[in-house]
C-alpha cells in the first residue's frame, strides 16, 4: 500500500453508510466530500439502516450529487433484486461502484444463502474491489477470479481518546462479550468452552476468572438463558447483565481483560479484534474467517468445544502479554496508538488514491 497525497479536487462520495465509524476512520484526513446518510423513514437521529442510497430510484434522483459510490454494510435490508437495479442505475448514471468486502459471511444472518446471492451480484458489478487481509483477497479471488486491493482495518479506537489501562487483578481475566447476541455469535457453545478451559487452568495452577458480558436486551433470549445457567454452576466465572455498553464503558471493560475471547460461529474479519489491539488486549478466537490474519501476534486461535485447546491459546497469549492496571499495558497502547498514526494516514492516501482512480 502506498501513501498518496489527499485528493487535490474533492470526490463527492456516496458512501453506504457514511456515519459508520470505519468510513469515518478511513477517510479522516482526505479531501473526500462524504454525502450524508439519509434518514430511513421513521428511524430515529442516527441510524443509517436501512441504507437510503442503496437504492437505484434515489441514484436516479441524485446521480449529479456524488461521483463514486463506495459500498461497505447494509446490504442484508434488501433482496437481491433490489441490488441489481441499484447496479444498473449506476451504469445508466456513469457513476462507478467501489465495494468493500468486509464479510465473505455476514454475521447478521443465519441463513448465508441471500448474502452469498448478494455477493454474486456486487463483486461482478463493482469497478473496484477492497478487503482488509491476504486471505480474504485470495478467497475472492478463487471465487470470482477478481482482485481486491487489500487495505487494513483502521483504529477503532479515536487517535485522540484516553486509553484505558484496565484494573489490576491478582487471577488472570478471561473475558467474552456476547452483546445481543445476534445470528453470527456462538453463545452457549464459546461460554462452555471457556469454562472448560478455565478448568483446565486452574488445574495447572493458573489463577484465573472468566467474565461473561451480556446486554439486557438480546436477540436470542433463550442463549442468555442457557449461558446464565452455565455460568451459575461455575464458582470462577461471572455473568455481567448491562444495558449496551457506550464506546468509554465498553473500552474500560475490555483493558480490564488479560484475554479476550471472540464468540464467533460466522464471519470474516473483526472490529473488535481491532479495538482489543488498541487497548492492548490479546484475543483468542476460532478459526473463523480470517480474524488471525488482522494482528497474528496477538491472535491465539481455538476451536469451539475445545476447552483444552482455548487453556493452551490462553497460556500462550499471557505469556507475553502486559497485565492490565500496569505500567507495561500503558507503555504497550502508547506504542500501538503511535503505529496506529502512522498507518491511519497510509489507509487514508489508499483510499483517496482509489477514489481518484475511478472517478
Amino acid at each position: 500500500m502506498t501513501i498518496a497525497a489527499p485528493v487535490a479536487t474533492a470526490v463527492r462520495v456516496a458512501s453506504i453508510p457514511a456515519g459508520h465509524p470505519y468510513v469515518r476512520n478511513v477517510l479522516a484526513g482526505t479531501g473526500v466530500r462524504l454525502l450524508p446518510d439519509p434518514p430511513p423513514p421513521g428511524a430515529p437521529d442516527g441510524r443509517w439502516w436501512p441504507p437510503v442510497m442503496c437504492d437505484a430510484a434515489w441514484v436516479d434522483a441524485n446521480a449529479d450529487r456524488f461521483d463514486v459510490m463506495h459500498l461497505h454494510f447494509g446490504t442484508e435490508s434488501y433482496p437481491t433484486a433490489h441490488l441489481r437495479s441499484l447496479v444498473r442505475a449506476l451504469r445508466a448514471g456513469g457513476r462507478p461502484l467501489i465495494y468493500t468486502l468486509h464479510d465473505l459471511e455476514n454475521p447478521q444472518l443465519a441463513d448465508q444463502a441471500p448474502h452469498r446471492e448478494h455477493l454474486d451480484v456486487l463483486v461482478r458489478a463493482a469497478d473496484e474491489l477492497v478487503t482488509l487481509t491476504p486471505g480474504a483477497a485470495a478467497a475472492i479471488e478463487r471465487r470470482w477470479s477478481r482482485t481486491a486491493e487489500v487495505i487494513p482495518h483502521p483504529h477503532v479506537l479515536p487517535l485522540d481518546a484516553d486509553v484505558p489501562a484496565g484494573t489490576p487483578s491478582d487471577p488472570y481475566v478471561l473475558g467474552v462479550h456476547l452483546r445481543d447476541i445476534r445470528p453470527g455469535t456462538d453463545a452457549v457453545r464459546t461460554v462452555a468452552t471457556l469454562l472448560d478451559a478455565l478448568d483446565h487452568l486452574r488445574a495447572q495452577g493458573l489463577g484465573a476468572t472468566a467474565r461473561v458480558q451480556v446486554n439486557e436486551r438480546v436477540r436470542d433470549e433463550a442463549a442468555r438463558a442457557q449461558v446464565a445457567a452455565l455460568i451459575a454452576t461455575h464458582p470462577a466465572a461471572e455473568l455481567r447483565r448491562t444495558a449496551r455498553l457506550g464506546d468509554d464503558a465498553l473500552a474500560r471493560s475490555i483493558a480490564d481483560l488479560d484475554v479476550a475471547v471472540l464468540p464467533y460461529r460466522t464471519g470474516t474479519h473483526s472490529g473488535w479484534a481491532e479495538l482489543c489491539w488498541d487497548l492492548g488486549v490479546p484475543v483468542a478466537g476460532p478459526p473463523v474467517g480470517f480474524a488471525h490474519e488482522q494482528h497474528p501476534a496477538d491472535f491465539a486461535v481455538f476451536d469451539a468445544g475445545d476447552g483444552a485447546g482455548l487453556a493452551g491459546a490462553v497460556r500462550r497469549l499471557v505469556a507475553g502479554a502486559p497485565r492490565p492496571g500496569s505500567a507495561a499495558r500503558a507503555l504497550r497502547t502508547a506504542a500501538r496508538r503511535r503505529q496506529r498514526i502512522a498507518q491511519s494516514a497510509a489507509i487514508t492516501a489508499a483510499h483517496a488514491a482509489l477514489y481518484e482512480r475511478v472517478a
